[in-house]
């Protein structure tokens, strides 16, 4: 609780501070506390406990080794995940389809593609891994807290779309291969099981089940044997490439499902120099396991791609890693090395060996031509089998991550109640559901290019986030992997995009559609973007580009024609302003506007506790966000609200981008409402109230100002002297939009450009009144406004000679002719009783005795105050009579006594009181004072 010895209490003035509060969070220690539990949760861990709140302590992750949980080194934990992921379905299934339609030299070059892509990506995912700890969810983790909610939630659904996509892919894999050893072809086991399109889809729905029954039961001990599991298939690759050295020429079987050829066997050469030759170039022809599609170079690739997207294998398993700053880069990128030179090796064996003719029309020709075909088939069933599993985990995973950041809202709350004993029950069930759907689909090729759009994308998007991270400077952006660099991350994310399009351009706009229909659809409902405390990319970016553009902006090179309203909106207590805070940001037509709140204290050397104005930031951006207003805020300490003021007029804004517009509540008795409370109030909320503390109090009935009616005068000065414009708001409590909106009673904004206090034919051509006339004009252009009428308000005396030049036209042809000038659609009215009821000639001289204007330093009559205020209660009566319809009234605003004045202190209280007099029962009322020129007449 903030000490309040030192601050003294202010009340519900116009321009006052409100008094002080309790802030919740506690004292300068538990706030200590706070700010660094927030700050380790960028470096979460396992080896971190998380507390009720959400915030993370650090616990011990100075020793990652030594925390539970941390025992893999870099072979187990990322070595063999992602070289086990990157064989996946392509090694035994796939290459020589590659081979035999591609030729050597495009499979080749297509290889050196993708790992190019692949590397620049693992570059991009090192940088990101060694700059902090990945949690769960993989390259959702990454992306959503560097490129913030909206992004990684939008990239991490189409991610876990992937991984089902994948899943999908290593079963139909696994399926191919069980019914080409035992179904109806010449293999192992030969007719044992039955063929067809449904018969497939069951055996694919059969091993999906499998699949679910593993990760319900056994997901973590497969994760420990995922070496074994990479041994065996690395033993049947090596018995393949001694095939190809061994085997000598033999007749292989066609499969029948292959209905485009007739003929039954094709031939198998062995190391022959001609079989190279004859496959060195592209051969395009159909793909008979997709209907007979035509093969070309995008099918192939996406065929190729969907083989090596398990980079990311090993990141997902920081959380398990000894040291992951140095497991994650060093385990990748040796994977990736590794799996490169195998499939060059398999390239180039299966083009100096076997026949294009075979390779087109038998894709799983490795059996039949092995020294030990059982060899190829438990080599197919656990490449495939094994990354289906690892894809149908990493769904789960991701969705169990999606649901715990509440993206989607209550939309995903089955998958936190579904979990136990850690394991995402309901994530898995429904991974395993949309799985399902995949594997209708049925073609592995098919199914092979929507898995390499969706990693590409999920790739684009990771190297996105590398390079703009990079490019804002962020300071904290310090990954220990040396080799990143915004280069590698824009050759990624460059050949990441083209290939996408290459492999299949349906697909590929198709699903960066449906990524930024995500991205707008999570930016306006997700309570994630909301409250999300992860930092966004975006706002790094924005800090990037914003603070050159206002370097940029040259208040020197400022020009009349493309003004624009800069609001310094000054406020005690919100509670009572509410409507007020709302109009001022219609007024202010793209301009900035900023919300400045005075609190009046001392920071004092022996004052142990902090600045308030910090604790109170929050609850004013929390404010802000309720009212749904554009505004910045602005809070300062002083000892008196008139020094606050200076200050804030001084300091807010930045560079060209400061206000040039203070806008004060009106010095008066009414009684303060709390809209926060009032039952039918458009912000009533529970928000700023708890623990028994209302969070920005006002001033009770009853209850005495601490701002005095002189120094609320010497405020106005004061603005004034430090040239900017001026309007004091009165009665703002009763302006109801909503009223407006609906209520065709309503019909007006009303403008009276003639100083009261001295009245003048010129005074609808002065800058004050163009001023107020700009606003006026401002507020009619919003959607809510628009269907009011904007009057003007004529006022002519007789004080003007009929001999002057004023006189040869009449006022109303001037007005009109300005305001056209000016292109604002007002009508002019005309107060035909404005002379007949009162004399200004012979209240003049009195008049301008209350204002700057008058050169006189002597006392004034009582006489004379109280004529005055009869005059100015004639002039009420007269605006009153024509504002019964009205919505807002503009009024000219006088100078304020001169403080060189003789009896300075009378004359404020009697300047004060005549404006009380003249907006007196008034519909909300702004008086309004310019300084400069705002309107132009030229284009």
């Amino acid at each position: 609780m903030i000490a309040q010895n030192n601050a003294r209490s202010t009340n519900n003035d116009p321009v006052e501070s409100s008094e002080s509060y309790p802030i919740t969070g506690g004292s300068n220690g538990a706030g200590t506390s706070r700010l660094f539990r927030q700050f380790g949760s960028l470096f979460s861990s396992p080896a971190a406990t998380t507390d009720p709140a959400g915030y993370v302590e650090f616990g011990s992750i100075s020793d990652p080794a030594a925390s539970s949980g941390r025992t893999l080194g870099t072979f187990a934990g990322v070595f063999c995940p992602v070289a086990l992921s990157m064989f996946s379905a392509l090694v035994f299934i796939r290459v020589g389809f590659i081979v035999g339609n591609a030729g050597l030299y495009v499979t080749l070059l297509q290889f050196i593609i993708a790992y190019v892509i692949l590397l620049f990506t693992v570059s991009s995912v090192c940088a990101i891994s060694t700059n902090g700890a990945v949690e769960g969810g993989g390259v959702y983790f990454m992306i959503s807290r560097t490129l913030g909610p909206e992004f990684g939630g939008s990239i991490g659904t189409l991610f876990f779309l992937a991984n089902v996509v994948g899943c999908g892919l290593a079963i139909s894999g696994c399926a191919e291969g069980i019914i080409q050893n035992f179904g109806p072809s010449d293999g192992v086991g030969s007719g044992t099981i039955p063929d067809g399109r449904w018969w497939r889809f069951l055996y694919c729905s059969s091993l999906n089940t499998l699949m679910l029954i593993v990760v319900l039961i056994g997901a973590e001990m497969f994760a420990k044997t995922s070496m074994m599991i990479l041994g065996v298939v690395v033993i049947c690759l090596l018995s393949t490439y001694i095939s190809f050295l061994t085997q000598g020429p033999m007749d292989v079987s066609i499969p029948h499902e292959n209905n485009l050829v007739n003929f039954t066997t094709a031939r198998y050469t062995g190391l022959q120099a001609d079989t190279l030759w004859s496959n060195l170039h592209a051969n395009y022809t159909k793909d008979y396991t997709s209907n007979g599609n035509q093969v070309n170079f995008a099918v192939v690739f996406g065929v190729l791609f969907s083989g090596v997207t398990g980079i990311m294998a090993g990141a997902n398993m920081s959380g398990e890693l000894k040291n992951p700053s140095k497991s994650i880069p060093a385990g990748t990128l040796s994977a990736v090395l590794f799996t490169f030179l195998c499939y060059m090796a398999l390239s180039i064996l299966i083009a100096a060996t076997t026949t294009s003719t075979l390779l087109q029309n038998n894709f799983l020709f490795l059996g039949p031509i092995n020294l030990w075909p059982t060899f190829v088939t438990i080599g197919i069933l656990t490449a495939t089998f094994s990354t289906g599993l690892s894809n149908l985990i990493g769904a789960s995973r991701v969705m169990e991550a999606l649901a715990k950041d509440r993206v989607f809202g209550p939309l995903m709350s089955f998958v936190i109640k579904g979990t136990y004993k850690n394991n995402p029950i309901a994530a898995v069930i429904a991974s395993w559901v949309l799985v399902e759907t995949i594997l209708l689909i049925g073609s592995l090729n098919t199914i092979a290019q929507i898995n390499s759009v969706l990693f590409m994308l999920s790739y684009l998007a990771t190297n996105l986030a590398c390079l703009g991270i990079e490019i804002t400077g962020a300071p904290n952006f310090r990954p220990t992997y040396k080799y990143f660099s915004w280069h590698t991350a824009f050759i990624g994310l460059l050949g990441t995009a083209i290939m996408m399009f290459v492999i299949n351009s349906i697909y590929a706009l198709s699903s960066i559609i449906l990524c930024l229909l995500l991205v707008i659809a999570l930016h306006l409902f997700s309570p994630a973007c909301q409250g999300a405390q992860w930092g966004s990319i975006s706002q790094a970016l924005m800090f990037h580009q914003v603070r050159k553009y206002l370097l940029m902006l040259d208040s020197r090179k400022d020009h009349v024609k493309f003004w624009r309203p800069q609001m310094l909106l000054l406020v005690s207590s919100p509670r009572s302003c509410c409507p007020l805070i709302h109009f001022v940001n219609d007024m202010k037509k793209g301009g900035s506007y900023v919300i400045g709140h005075v609190k009046v204290g001392e920071f004092t050397d022996n004052d142990s506790s902090n600045d308030p104005t910090i604790e109170e930031y929050t609850q004013w951006l929390s404010l802000v966000d309720h009212m749904k207003v554009k505004a910045f805020v602005e809070l300062t300490l002083s000892k008196s609200v008139r020094e606050g003021i200076q200050h804030l007029i001084r300091i807010s804004g930045m560079g060209a981008m400061k206000p040039n517009t203070t806008i004060l509540g009106f010095y008066d008795e009414e009684q303060s409402r709390d809209f926060f409370e009032y039952e039918d109030s458009p912000y009533k909320t529970n928000e700023f109230d708890g623990n028994g503390i209302k969070l920005f109090p006002y001033r009770k009935s009853g209850e005495s100002k601490s701002l005095g009616v002189v120094e609320y005068v010497r405020i106005i000065d004061d603005v004034l002297r430090m040239r900017k414009n001026l309007c004091l708001c009165r009665h703002f409590h009763r302006l109801d939009k909503q009223m407006i909106a609906r209520n065709n009673h309503i019909r007006y904004i009303d403008v009276w450009p003639v100083n009261i206090f001295e009245p003048k034919n010129e005074d609808p051509f002065d800058v004050v009144s163009q001023f107020m006339m700009q606003l006026a004009c401002i507020i009619k252009m919003l959607p809510i406004w628009k269907k009011l009428e904007l009057r003007v308000f004529l006022c002519e005396s007789e004080t003007v000679s009929e001999n002057s030049a004023a006189f040869e036209r009449p006022a109303e042809h001037r007005l009109d002719q300005r305001l056209k000038l000016l292109r604002i659609s007002a009508s002019i009215h005309k107060i035909p009783e404005w002379n007949k009821d009162i004399d200004f000639a012979k209240h003049r001289n009195i008049l301008k005795q209350f204002t700057g204007n008058s050169d006189s330093n002597q006392m004034m009559a009582e006489e004379n105050i109280n004529r005055s205020k009869l005059y100015m209660q004639r002039i009420n009566q007269i605006i009153r009579d024509r504002s019964n319809a009205t919505a807002v009234t503009f009024m000219y605003l006088p100078t304020p006594p001169a403080t060189s004045s003789v009896d300075y202190k009378e004359k404020c209280h009697h300047y004060l009181d005549l404006l009380t007099e003249l907006t007196f029962d008034l519909p909300p009322t702004i008086l309004v004072h310019g300084i400069d020129a705002v309107t132009s007449t030229t284009l």
